[in-house]
Parts: C-alpha cells; sequence; structure tokens
C-alpha cells in the first residue's frame, strides 16, 4: 500500500491500495464490506515473468537469488559486504547503501531502534504502525547504520510485535528521554565507531522532535486472525481500519505488503 502522513496536528495516515495500473482510496472505504480476489497469477515485481511462488514480498527465484535488493545484508545491514567487492550490484549499492541513512526510535509495539534512508523518513514508520517516531543519528552509509543499530540493539528491541501493535495496546512513550537514557548507556560503543569512521560519518541527533502518526481505525481487533491468500483465495469482510501495512477486518487481518506481485481483484460495497 502506498500511504501519506496528513498534514497538522491530528491528522491521519491516508492509504492507497495499488491495483494494476489504479490506485484505490482505501480511507474512505473504512466501515464498509471490501471484498479481495487473487486470480492465481504472480509475477514478480521486478523483471515481471510469472512465478508460482513469491520470495522476499514479491519476488520471482532467480531475482531473489541476483538482486543487491533481496541480499541478506539488506535485512542485516552491518553485514554489508560493498567495501569487500562482493556486492550483487555494486551500481545498485551506490545509490540505496552508499548514501546518508538515519537510525531512529520508534514506538509501534513498544520503543524499537531502526535505520532507514532519509528518503524513506517517514514513509518507513507509517508501514511499522509506528504512533511515535525519532531520529537519534545521522550517518553516511547503511552499513555504518547497521553496527549503530546493533549497538542500541542490547538495550531496546529491534522488531514489532506486529500482535500488539494490531491490537493497539501501545503507551506513548517520551521518545527524547528514552534517546538520553541510550545515548548514555551507548555511548562507548558509540565513540568507539566514531574512532573508526570519522565523527563526520556518525553524527548524534539531539535536537529533533518526536512525530506522532495516528492511524484511520475505528476498531482494533481483541484477537489477531491473519489471513492469507495461498490458503483463502477470497478475502472479504468489513473495513475496520487500516495500520502499518495491514488491511484490519472484521474477519481478520491481511498483510497487504507479503503479497506484492499476486493478481487481485478488488470491490468494495
Amino acid at each position: 500500500m502506498q500511504n501519506q502522513l496528513g498534514e497538522g496536528e491530528g491528522e491521519q495516515v491516508s492509504y492507497h491500495l495499488p491495483i494494476g495500473d489504479e490506485l484505490v482510496p482505501l480511507n474512505p472505504l473504512i466501515g464498509q464490506s471490501i471484498k479481495l480476489t487473487y486470480s492465481g497469477v504472480i509475477n514478480c515485481a521486478h523483471c515481471g515473468r510469472k512465478t508460482k511462488k513469491s520470495f522476499n514480498q514479491g519476488y520471482c527465484y532467480p531475482c531473489f537469488t541476483k538482486l543487491a535488493q533481496c541480499d541478506s545484508c539488506i535485512m542485516s545491514p552491518e553485514k554489508c559486504h560493498y567495501h569487500a567487492g562482493t556486492c550483487r550490484q555494486p551500481e545498485w549499492g551506490d545509490e540505496f547503501c552508499m548514501t546518508d541513512h538515519f537510525v531512529y526510535l520508534a514506538n509501534s509495539s513498544g520503543v524499537k531502534v531502526g535505520i532507514t534512508r532519509g528518503s524513506q523518513i517517514p514513509i518507513r514508520w507509517m508501514d511499522q504502525g509506528a504512533i511515535q517516531a525519532l531520529p537519534i543519528f545521522r550517518v553516511s552509509t547503511r552499513q555504518q547504520s547497521g553496527l549503530v543499530e546493533v549497538v542500541f540493539k542490547n538495550h531496546v528491541a529491534d522488531k514489532t510485535n506486529w500482535r500488539k501493535m494490531l491490537k493497539g495496546e501501545v503507551d506513548r512513550i517520551d521518545l527524547e528521554q528514552r534517546r538520553d537514557e541510550l545515548f548514555e548507556a551507548c555511548k562507548d560503543e558509540i565513540t568507539a565507531l566514531q574512532d573508526e569512521y570519522g565523527v563526520q560519518s556518525i553524527q548524534a541527533i539531539s535536537d529533533a522532535e518526536p512525530v506522532s502518526i495516528q492511524y484511520p481505525v475505528l476498531e482494533f481487533p481483541t484477537k489477531v486472525t491473519s489471513l492469507n491468500f495461498d490458503k483463502q483465495p477470497e478475502i472479504s469482510g468489513v473495513l475496520k481500519g487500516i495500520k502499518g501495512q495491514y488491511l484490519i477486518m472484521d474477519t481478520g487481518v491481511l498483510n497487504i505488503r507479503k503479497f506484492g506481485g499476486y493478481h487481485i481483484e478488488f470491490t468494495a460495497g
């Protein structure tokens, strides 16, 4: 799904669902019945070829094994091997990895640490269903952001509890206070990274203001039931809300991102 953060205090995230060449606005459909029908056809999100199975949220197997964006270092950026000359696609790495990244704190199911490119702020936070977010470091490469993230992972989670996030069981947190506590707890390890890569390459951000995010949800589920096109080609129900990349219906929740490349027919009303 494509998302956009509304302007002004209290504005909700607006969502659009790509169906073929059309972008379907979803916010106006909350409270209505919707139906999504999987045709049985999957096309690779990169090369377009038909595939019987989708890998890594939308790729055929050859692309999954060849593309840099499908390499293991995308999930573990501290393992980036660009400098070793073994990047699957060095030109892709130049554009997406050898560029400024941000390390941030987000509150999606409690405080977590994460990384993203500047161009993905605040998209990344909305994709994770965060209700609050705060950038805390600006670094020169994806690998360096991963190294900083590893330091903080010893003190705070790096993954979202998606069930807790979807239930709306998340209290607001003073992220600035938590940032300062983590700065103090991690200062020796961060200083060591700055000594190795240069202070200009790993810069702490002490003056950013937290971003508050609200989602269009009428009713959160008390029990989270995951829906899956591979098991149930036709999925329908009353759309109760949208959070992260999930459609929340009275029949269960559907992770739209998981089914990239699937041919879906969408109807409402």
